[in-house]
């Protein structure tokens, strides 16, 4: 098995105890005396083995850590039976305190029983083997060199878990801020587009058609009456934008953008249906409906209208905005028939605008063509629409 590359750190620790172990030695320094019991290799030579190991063993403490203690314990043991080094006791402590720290987690809890039992075991049996006091400074002395250092590792590790984990909570937050940031902007893009195409399309569409009218014909009264229409289309298109325009803009001067379209203003919009061209019918009794209700209500209409002038066939269209169980009920009907084609042209992004407000209201929606025993070819083009009411949010 080949052992992973140790950490620049961790060779700089391993010199580092090892030239001062040989220090220690070399100034005749150890732990014990020659004279003590346990001391069965005196001299200096037996202490360079254990501390070689030990140095050998910091090589490991963060890139194998548990292989690292497996070979660090029978060297303190074995330090224990020469004069000892002080050096050979320090890295033995840092080797405990990195195998809790840097191994499994399995691993740090075992160790921390393992170096407590035997704090416990060596404070106790000495004590009751000999009867002495100082029988206890051995699990002093234990506890010192093998439970502190674990206790210490458990407790840094412990708060670097916290930190990790507070880390990656961060970053999911942040992750989760970004993704709703974005669905927040593409829907905002979006509801500025659905309103973009609703206050332009029906003016510019009644422009299209009334200049195509004033160009194709030579004559001074119709050119005049399309060009009259043209101005006011105009006039109201430029009114809509600046409407807009203010909203985005968010003023803060005194002059305050135009309030949304309610549907107190469907006769007005009729009216202006009619002299574009369309023989519109309207049958209105909406109430009181909260706004954002309305508003949708109003542009559904104003979209439909603006559909029929430059698609339907001639005949009258019927717009028809009434409560129905707890909902809002918008209708709108016109001829469909064979044409040669559109008389504006159009994106296509109409449908989808009235489908997208309907959606977000919680409502439902249809349009497409059906038939009809009123109609003279008895076929025509419905739009129709269920806005649900909000109890306690009325405009």
């Amino acid at each position: 098995m080949t052992l992973p590359r140790p950490h620049r750190f961790d060779v700089y620790v391993a010199v580092g105890g090892l030239l001062g172990g040989l220090l220690l030695v070399g100034i005749g320094l150890g732990t014990r005396t020659r004279e003590d019991p346990v001391t069965l290799f005196d001299g200096p030579w037996p202490i360079l083995v254990p501390l070689t190991v030990m140095s050998g063993c910091e090589l490991l403490r963060r890139a194998a850590p548990r292989t690292a203690l497996l070979i660090a314990t029978p060297a303190i043991c074995a330090d224990v039976l020469t004069q000892g080094s002080l050096a050979t006791v320090l890295m033995f402590t840092d080797i405990v305190y990195a195998a809790v720290v840097y191994g499994p987690l399995a691993s740090a809890r075992r160790i921390q029983w393992i170096t407590g039992l035997l704090t416990v075991a060596g404070t106790l049996v000495p004590y009751v083997a000999w009867r002495e006091p100082e029988a206890l400074l051995i699990g002093v002395v234990i506890g010192i060199v093998a439970y502190g250092p674990a206790a210490t590792g458990w407790i840094v590790r412990n708060h670097r878990d916290a930190a990790e984990a507070a880390r990656l909570r961060a970053e999911q937050t942040a992750l989760l801020a970004e993704k709703d940031r974005a669905q927040a902007v593409s829907s905002e893009r979006a509801r500025m587009a659905r309103e973009l195409h609703d206050l332009v399309a029906n003016h510019l569409s009644a422009i299209a058609i009334h200049s195509t009218a004033a160009l194709s014909l030579d004559d001074p009264a119709t050119s005049r009456d399309a060009l009259t229409v043209i101005r006011e289309n105009s006039v109201a298109g430029l009114a809509e934008m600046r409407r807009l325009i203010g909203i985005l803009r968010d003023a803060a001067d005194d002059t305050a953008p135009a309030a949304a379209p309610t549907l107190d203003s469907l006769d007005a919009l009729a009216a202006g249906a009619r002299a574009n061209g369309l023989d519109v019918r309207l049958d209105a009794d909406p109430g009181v409906v909260p706004a954002p209700v309305g508003l949708a209500a109003y542009r559904i209409v104003q979209e439909s209208l603006t559909n029929a002038l430059k698609h339907a066939a001639p005949g009258r269209v019927r717009v028809c905005v009434v409560r129905r169980d707890g909902s809002l009920a918008v209708t709108v009907t016109s001829p469909f028939g064979d044409r040669e084609g559109p008389r504006a042209p159009g994106s296509g992004a109409g449908l989808v605008g009235m489908r997208e407000r309907v959606a977000l209201l919680g409502g439902t929606f249809e349009a497409g063509p059906t038939r009809d025993p009123d109609s003279a070819d008895g076929k025509i083009w419905a739009v129709r629409a269920l806005l649900p009411l909000t109890e306690g949010d009325s405009a």
